[in-house]
Parts: C-alpha cells; sequence; structure tokens
C-alpha cells in the first residue's frame, strides 16, 4: 500500500509539471496561467451548484425514510472533485471535471459502493432500523432509545421532586422545609 502512494504523491506532480511546461511551450506561459485559473473558478461553480443538489437529494432520501447512500457517496466524489480542481494542473482537473460529470459520478460511485459493500460489513442505524447489508431481508425494526423492549410506545424515564407551597428552593437548589 505504501509503494502506490509514494507513486502517487511523486508522479502525479511529475506529471502534471511536464504537462503545464508543455503547454506553455505551446500556447504560452499567460494562457497557460488562465486557463488554470479559469478551470478552478468554473470548477468551483458547478461543484457548489452539483453540492447543493445532492445535499438536496440527501434530505430528500432521509425525509422519505430511506438511507441516503448513493447520494452520500456521490457527495463523497464531489469533494474528491473539488480537491482535483483546486490542485493546479491539467491532469488533476480533468479527473475532477470528470467526477463533476453526474452519468461517470454515478457509474463510479456504483462501481465503489458495489466493490465496498461485497468486502465490508455495513450496519446503519437510522430511525429505529438496523440494515445489515443489501439485502432487504436482513432490515429489522429495533426499538430506539424512546422506546420500550417491545418497540409499542414511549418510554420516559425520569425522577421527579413534589413541590408544595410549604417547600421553597434552597441557596444550591435543593428544596428546604420551613
Amino acid at each position: 500500500m505504501r509503494l502506490p502512494l509514494l507513486l502517487l504523491f511523486i508522479g502525479v506532480p511529475i506529471i502534471e509539471l511536464a504537462l503545464l511546461i508543455e503547454l506553455g511551450r505551446n500556447i504560452g506561459f499567460w494562457w497557460t496561467i488562465t486557463i488554470v485559473i479559469l478551470t478552478a473558478i468554473v470548477g468551483t461553480a458547478v461543484l457548489q451548484r452539483q453540492g447543493l443538489q445532492t445535499f438536496a437529494r440527501i434530505n430528500q432520501e432521509l425525509h422519505s425514510g430511506k438511507p441516503p447512500i448513493m447520494p452520500v457517496v456521490e457527495g463523497m466524489f464531489l469533494l474528491v472533485a473539488g480537491a482535483l480542481l483546486l490542485t493546479p494542473g491539467i491532469l488533476t482537473d480533468s479527473f475532477g471535471f470528470l467526477f463533476l460529470i453526474p452519468p461517470v459520478r454515478q457509474v463510479i460511485a456504483k462501481w465503489c459502493l458495489k466493490r465496498f459493500m461485497s468486502s465490508a460489513s455495513v450496519h446503519v442505524h437510522m430511525s429505529g432500523m438496523e440494515t445489515g447489508g443489501p439485502d432487504p431481508a436482513q432490515t429489522r425494526p429495533r426499538p430506539g432509545p424512546w422506546q420500550n423492549k417491545s418497540g409499542s410506545g414511549p418510554v420516559i424515564d425520569g425522577d421527579y421532586v413534589r413541590v408544595d407551597e410549604k417547600t421553597k428552593p434552597g441557596p444550591r437548589g435543593d428544596s428546604t422545609r420551613d
């Protein structure tokens, strides 16, 4: 795992430098700088709009009682896209813009989610439901902290102190009798 990360952190900047130098030779230094700045500005604007749309989809699925798995995974890819677009370079901008194309992002998100689900055990706790995986047959109701063991209604646990006319609060809030 260390070698691929090392190659990524060394290889990507070297490739970016080579691409920027070559682009600068072909179109000029200032045009290259302009392209790098414009891709960051345009990418950020598109990212903001798509991020808000994804956030709305998350809220919509939460309100309908479904776990928002796909919108959250797509939101993670939008974060990656934002980081790639803010990193100066041609290669990173290309991948960043690729993640901003919804059909491409959805295909990649589905592939990653499928791969993750096949290699991991996932438990999601949401509104009194526990999910053991992608199979709906594994979903079973579970009483929340506000319900009794049978799940039939709210249980309110608390302490009380009876206050009558002859009881007044003491200096620290505890009651004293006259």
